[in-house]
Parts: C-alpha cells; sequence; structure tokens
C-alpha cells in the first residue's frame, strides 16, 4: 500500500479504516496460518510424524531413543552365549594330509605313527545342478487282450517338466527376494543350469497362487478367531494407479490383499474384521471404529505425534504425556514376567497421572472465543493439532491404555508395520504391481510364507511342501 491510498483510506472516514484493518487483520492470519503449516510440514519427518525413513532424503534426523539409558554397557553381556560356525560332528569328506618326512633334517616319516591331528572344517556349497529323473511306465497285454499300462506318480503329467524343488526356488526368488522376472531366469541359469523362460515363470507363479487358495484361506479364519489382531494398509501402485494394500496379522499368522479403495467398502470385500469379535489393534483410521468390536490404538504413533506437539509447538504437555505413556508401558513389561495384570493401587495411579496431563493439556490449548455476532456455521468447530491430539487420548483413552488393562493387548501396532515393510520394499524395487492378477498372486504368497515364517517354516520348505501337496497351516491359537 502506498502513502497516497492510506491517507486516502483515512480520509474516507472512521468507518473505512476499521473495515480495511480487520480485512488486513484477517489476511495476515491466514498468511501466518498457511507459514505454520508449511513450517509444520518441513519439521516432520519419521521420527516425529508417521512419514516412512525414506522420505527424509538425505537429512536424516539424528538417532534419538525414547527409552531411558540403562545400566548395562551395550553389546553382549556376561553369560551371553555367542553363535559361530561351529565344527561339524560328520564332515561329508574328509582329506588327510600326512607328514612324510622331517622338515628339518629331510628323513622319512612315512612309516612312522601318528602322534596326534590337528583338525580344520572348510563348509562350502557342493556343485550345484539339476538332477534329472525318469519316471518309465511299464505297458503289458493280458492274456486277454486288455492292454495294461503302469499309472505316473501323482503330479508327473507332462513328458518333461519341473519338479516341486525348482518351482519352490522360482517362487522363492521372485516372490519372497523380489528378484524381476528376467534376473530370476538368469539366477537360475547360472546356479543349476535352468534355462528357464520368462513366461513359464509366471506359470509357476500362478499355479503356486491357485495351490495357495485354500492354505490362505484358512489363515484368514485363524485371524478372525483371534483375541488380538493387527490391522493396516499403505498405498501400492497398480498398472500406473493408486491401490491399497491391507493386512491383518497375529504373531503367528498374516494375511494380505490388495484394493482399489482404502474404507470401508475394501475392508468389508477383504474381510477378517467385518466377522471380527477380537480386539483389533489400528492407527485410528476412522473407517475402523465402524466395527463391533474391541479396539486399540498404536501408541507408538501417538508418541510420534507427541514428540512432534513437545519440539515443534513447545507443548510441555505432551512431553509429560511421553513419559506417562513410557512409563505404563515399562510397569507393565515389569509385571507380565509374574503375573497377568497390574494391580488396582498402580491402574489408579497411572490413571490420575493421564487425566492429570490431560488437564495440563487441556489449560494449555483453550478453545478460543466465538466472537458474539459470528453466524453459526456447519460442521466441525477448528482446532489445533495439539488440541485434536488432546482430545483423542481423552475420548480414547481405554483404547489408548488397552495394553495396561489387558496384557494381551500389545502398547503399539509395530506387528502391522513389520508385516507391512517388506510389502513396500516390493514397491521400491518395482515399482508398481503391472495386473491386478499379479497384485493378488503376490498378496496370497506371501499371506502363505510369512505366516510359514513366522512359524518357524522357513520360505523354501514352505514353498516345496505347497507344491508337492502338503501345504503349511499353522494349527494354533493366534491370540
Amino acid at each position: 500500500m502506498t502513502r497516497q491510498e492510506a491517507e486516502a483510506i483515512y480520509d474516507a472516514g472512521k468507518e473505512t479504516v476499521v473495515r480495511v484493518l480487520l480485512m488486513m487483520d484477517a489476511r495476515i492470519r491466514a498468511l501466518e496460518e498457511r507459514v505454520q503449516s508449511l513450517e509444520n510440514q518441513l519439521a516432520k519427518n519419521s521420527r516425529n510424524s508417521s512419514k516412512p525413513p525414506s522420505s527424509d532424503g538425505f537429512k536424516k534426523p539424528a538417532p534419538k531413543s525414547l527409552r531411558k539409558k540403562g545400566k548395562r554397557k551395550s553389546g553382549g553381556q556376561p553369560g551371553h552365549t555367542g553363535h559361530t560356525l561351529a565344527m561339524a560332528d560328520k564332515p561329508e569328506h574328509t582329506e588327510v594330509h600326512r607328514v612324510k618326512e622331517c622338515e628339518h633334517c629331510g628323513r622319512s616319516l612315512a612309516d612312522q605313527s601318528v602322534e596326534g591331528i590337528e583338525k580344520r572344517q572348510v563348509h562350502d556349497l557342493p556343485p550345484l545342478r539339476l538332477i534329472v529323473t525318469e519316471h518309465q511306465a511299464e505297458t503289458k497285454t493280458c492274456a486277454c487282450g486288455h492292454l495294461n499300462k503302469a499309472a505316473f506318480p501323482e503330479g508327473v503329467n507332462a513328458p518333461v517338466q519341473y519338479g516341486e524343488g525348482i518351482k519352490a526356488a522360482a517362487v522363492y526368488l521372485k516372490n519372497y527376494q523380489f528378484l524381476p522376472y528376467d534376473r530370476t531366469c538368469e539366477l537360475l541359469n547360472d546356479f543349476f543350469g535352468c534355462p528357464m523362460s520368462e513366461g513359464t515363470l509366471c506359470n509357476i507363479i500362478a499355479q503356486s497362487h491357485t495351490l495357495a487358495a485354500d492354505p490362505v484361506e484358512k489363515i484368514k479364519e485363524l485371524i478372525e478367531q483371534a483375541a488380538v489382531a493387527h490391522f493396516d494398509e499403505t498405498g501400492s501402485r497398480v498398472d500406473g494407479k493408486l491401490w491399497w494394500l491391507h493386512s491383518a496379522s497375529t504373531a503367528q499368522a498374516t494375511y494380505y490383499d490388495i484394493h482399489r479403495k482404502r474404507g470401508r467398502e475394501a475392508i468389508d470385500e477383504i474381510g477378517i474384521l467385518p466377522d471380527f469379535l477380537g480386539r483389533a489393534v489400528h492407527d485410528f483410521w476412522k473407517p475402523y471404529f465402524g466395527y463391533d468390536c474391541l479396539h486399540g490404538l498404536c501408541n507408538a504413533h501417538h508418541l510420534r505425534e507427541l514428540i512432534f506437539a513437545h519440539e515443534q509447538h513447545q507443548q510441555d504437555w505432551a512431553d509429560h504425556m511421553i513419559d506417562c505413556l513410557l512409563d505404563i508401558k515399562e510397569a507393565v513389561d515389569l509385571a507380565k514376567q509374574s503375573t497377568d495384570h497390574l494391580d488396582r493401587r498402580q491402574l489408579h495411579t497411572f490413571e490420575a497421572r493421564y487425566q492429570q496431563v490431560l488437564d495440563e493439556g487441556y489449560a494449555q490449548n483453550p478453545l478460543p472465543p466465538l466472537p458474539r455476532n459470528a453466524k453459526k456455521r456447519r460442521g466441525r468447530r477448528k482446532k489445533t493439532k495439539a488440541r485434536n491430539l488432546l482430545e483423542r487420548l481423552d475420548e480414547h483413552r481405554d483404547e489408548a491404555l488397552a495394553f495396561m488393562y489387558d496384557f494381551n493387548v500389545p502398547f503399539d501396532n509395530n506387528q502391522a508395520e513389520r508385516d507391512l515393510r517388506m510389502m513396500k520394499v516390493q514397491q521400491k524395487i518395482s515399482g508398481m504391481f503391472r495386473t491386478e492378477d499379479g497384485a493378488k498372486a503376490f498378496c496370497r504368497i506371501r499371506s502363505y510364507i510369512s505366516t510359514a515364517r513366522k512359524n518357524a517354516v522357513g520360505a523354501m520348505d514352505a514353498l516345496t511342501r505347497l507344491f508337492s501337496g502338503n501345504p503349511f497351516v499353522p494349527a494354533l491359537n493366534t491370540s
């Protein structure tokens, strides 16, 4: 604004000056809010928000653990059993290196008895190559004239075909180690002398997708019956478009599926949660609360948001809430060693402390008074992020503190995040799924492999059993 424009406003009278000042004040407030929003975006990283570590770029935040420093030094503790390459009791091959003559005087020692042996072992791979088994079915003609032919074993259907082991290895490399099609075929050729085409590899993966249908359906049922299950979702690209990869898991079972949508429609079609009667642990995404089951909130998310509120907006109550939650977790972890609950006195103490921190937060974040002549607006009243976090911790305190009341409930939703982590690695490597069928196949095979590994069954073993008609299915309680 120039001086002449300012003087013209002044000469126009008091009302004009007031109107212009109010307009300028509103614009300044809007610009301040925008600057604050941009500063908040710049200040967020993987330590104080839900952003993944990959988004930190080269300016990764300095490590800063919320754990209290222990008294023990880092590294292995006294009495810890180490793990190293050990001598084999029965080596497959033994090479004896004889002493033929004295290295000092040259006298022959060939006939002298051995006084002792020093052993060293080399652990190595045998030569890798395909083993071909030929099946021969006899034919015989009976005296009655009927031609009889012996039956081939089940699964031996073609004149020449690949066996269970090489199929399992192909799926292992493609769907577990995330090698692209061409590199998978190249590795199979280099390691095993198996010149497999990409089309054949695609057919093998499709076969494993079909074979895993029943085992994965049983995995879904196991999760539905669990007392506690973890739920999460993440973006995934299919044919260049954003889809959503959903996960449901326990410590012993994992289920993945992919859908065009993220919300209620996708969750209903995928299943598990609509029929789930246990406690669903998740990250406070609203559609999860639409299902009639118990809920538990991820406190790892809360801690990150509290760190941001404390460091970026100087919210002292947020720092006190961090200490409160971690102290409760420490008390629960200690109590788990001897019992399955906190005593009533501890519960009352922690509940009072939790409420005290909330009261402190409300005092620091009061709602701004409405102007007297303000018009009624539809929708929710605008609040700061700190106030929204505060109200969430207040209104959903039972879900946030579920781990304190029920020791079967974990402190966080890290189980689901760990299960999704490798799915994000796949996206980094390949960029996207080319087709919906490929994405669905990948999810089903990973569900099967992840569940097997959680039950101490190796991925190769599980895949070999899948192709042999004896798939692994955990027959245990997944609570």
